[in-house]
């Protein structure tokens, strides 16, 4: 703002005058509560120099009345000036009085004072300045005084000072709620922060544990794999495939969970028909019924049932429903699938003549971490009951495909129906043909370089490639693998991210930046972390697929032939 007296150039309104011209008391002040400008009226009606306040904070300006402990002027415009500044809002202050002195020694002056703060922001929407205004309203305060006490009526009087206080108290109340509305949101604001960072850290937790037992599984597997090429159909062989399978399911639906409570729960979407997604489910899970000495029965309509959803999804759905009727049913026990169709919805119904639950219990079972009562029961044996994370992964999925999941059952012993209704897709949506996978057949060798600091997964690795043709070199850092990559050309490059001197993002990004005779024509990241912004952030810093731990070989070998391309011949 330029000093009083400065035109404006080309005749532009001098607005340093027009405000120290303004007949509205007004102070301008920055974001430290310090006088920047004031107005000749406020001079006028504080009875002070220009001198004696520009520059100086404003609180200091209110010293308050010394003779009077109830005045509160100064705190009340400390709060409403802070709050301007917290919340870029204008505030206007209830009806204040402040008594002004008339000289340096000289006594003070009852004042009543009407003020507003109103906030002067920049682009950004950042608080620069507020403007402090106040209006005189003593005279009026008077006058009301003065009409009473003319009259002789004594009641008219008391009546008229006891508005006044009113007036006086009420605005000062109203100063508290506000104060009181501010703090209490400030507290809702906290309590929302801090239950957000629980959320973010719980999930971070169970992606580290996630990734953590994926390492070791990877491993395993793959150590199994390498076995099976040598003592192919040894009984502990199949021990161990299913044992593998067994925990990366519970890492896979401690994922789940954590996405399915932050609506992070990954689907892609596809017409299908819900028919082929229970017949393959079922076949899926009839070894694992066999052995445990259940049935398990299937119908389905004879005409499509065209749904628009996930693939992988409702399959992972109706498996979990299966899964928790083979644990709660009894050797010998049926179980039967059963897929209707409505005029709008489809109706997924899994019935089991197994232990049962209390009804009264019907809805808790969709909760995380909980179970049938009946699963502490000792006819269920040990070892057979989760983790209680099947049946709330299951409502997700029916509710991310807009669909309801119910439960019932007549109680302990009278087994379990488990429902699950979709919406029909639109007529004008036909659902797809499954593709089949891609048969086996022949490929080139490869140069392969595995980046892993897992010694014995890397290892594994390096073993299962090697016997199907392929030439690999292995890496256990980030900087191992970039110097290997400068000094040979590799064909395919398996990477993880968590290395233990550079990120494997970091690795992808140096590798994109080799000259092209060097450059790898497929960069994989494999990697313990699987939810979807790994996912995305893998992608991004140049890797061409992210597979999530473990992955089977034979998984990678179709990767390879869907990328044949891309690859030599």
């Amino acid at each position: 703002m330029r000093p009083a007296g400065a035109g404006g150039p080309g005749g532009d309104p001098d607005y340093a005058r027009l405000f120290d011209a303004a007949p509205t008391p007004c102070v301008i002040l920055d974001t430290d509560l310090v006088v920047a400008a004031v107005n000749r009226a406020y001079l006028a009606e504080f009875l002070t120099e220009r001198e004696q306040i520009v520059g100086r904070p404003i609180l200091d300006l209110f010293p308050g009345h010394p003779d009077d402990v109830s005045a509160d002027g100064r705190a009340n415009l400390a709060r409403s000036l802070l709050t301007v500044l917290e919340t870029g809002r204008p505030d206007t202050m209830a009806l204040q009085r402040y008594d002004v002195r008339t000289g340096p020694d000289g006594p003070y002056e009852e004042r009543y004072w009407s003020p507003v703060n109103t906030p002067v922001l920049d682009e950004a929407g950042r608080v620069r300045h507020i403007i402090h205004r106040v209006e005189n309203v003593t005279e009026f305060v008077r006058l009301r005084r003065a009409g009473c006490r003319d009259r002789t009526d004594a009641d008219r009087l008391e009546r008229a000072d006891r508005m006044e206080s009113d007036l006086i108290a009420r605005g000062r109340e109203l100063q508290d709620l506000n104060q009181q509305l501010r703090e209490a949101n400030l507290r809702l604001s906290t309590a929302g922060r801090k239950l957000m960072e629980q959320q973010q850290g719980k999930d971070r937790f169970i992606a580290t544990l996630s990734h953590e037992l994926r390492n070791p599984l990877a491993a395993i597997q793959a150590a199994g794999e390498l076995l099976a090429l040598d003592i192919s159909g040894h009984p502990a062989l199949e021990v161990l495939r299913r044992q593998v399978e067994a925990l990366t399911r519970i890492a896979d639906d401690l994922l789940d969970s954590s996405q399915a409570l932050s609506g992070g729960l990954r689907m892609v979407p596809e017409d299908l028909d819900l028919r082929s997604v229970v017949t393959a489910a079922v076949r899926d899970m009839r070894l694992e019924y066999a052995q445990a000495e259940r049935r398990v029965e299937t119908t389905v309509p004879q005409r499509p049932v065209p749904v628009r959803g996930d693939r992988v999804r409702l399959a992972q759905l109706l498996g979990n429903l299966l899964g928790n009727a083979v644990k709660y049913t009894r050797p010998g026990g049926e179980v039967d699938v059963e897929l209707l169709c409505t005029e709008k919805e489809a109706i997924l119904t899994v019935s089991d003549d197994g232990f049962g639950f209390d009804p009264a219990t019907a809805d808790s079972l969709f909760e995380m971490f909980t179970r049938p009562i009946a699963a502490d029961s000792e006819d269920v044996p040990t070892g057979t009951v989760g983790l209680g994370l099947g049946l709330p992964i299951v409502r997700s999925i029916a509710e991310l495909h807009g669909g309801a999941v119910s439960a019932h059952s007549d109680g302990p012993g009278t087994g379990a129906r488990f429902s699950i209704s979709l919406p029909l897709a639109p007529a004008r949506h036909r659902p797809a043909a499954h593709r089949a996978g891609h048969p086996a057949r022949h490929r080139n060798p490869l140069r392969v370089l595995v980046v892993e600091d897992n010694a014995d997964l890397a290892f594994t690795y390096q073993e299962l490639l090697e016997r199907r043709g392929d030439t690999v070199v292995t890496a256990g850092t980030g900087r191992e693998a970039v110097s290997a990559a400068r000094e040979h050309r590799f064909d395919l490059v398996l990477c993880d991210l968590s290395l233990p001197d550079v990120s494997g993002h970091e690795v992808a990004r140096r590798l994109l930046l080799l000259p092209s005779e060097r450059l790898p024509p497929l960069i994989v990241a494999v990697s313990g972390l699987g939810r979807e912004s790994d996912h995305s952030a893998a992608l991004r810093a140049g890797f061409d697929v992210h597979l999530t731990k473990p992955v089977a070989i034979s998984d990678l070998e179709d990767l390879l032939h869907r990328w044949t391309d891309r690859l030599p011949r």
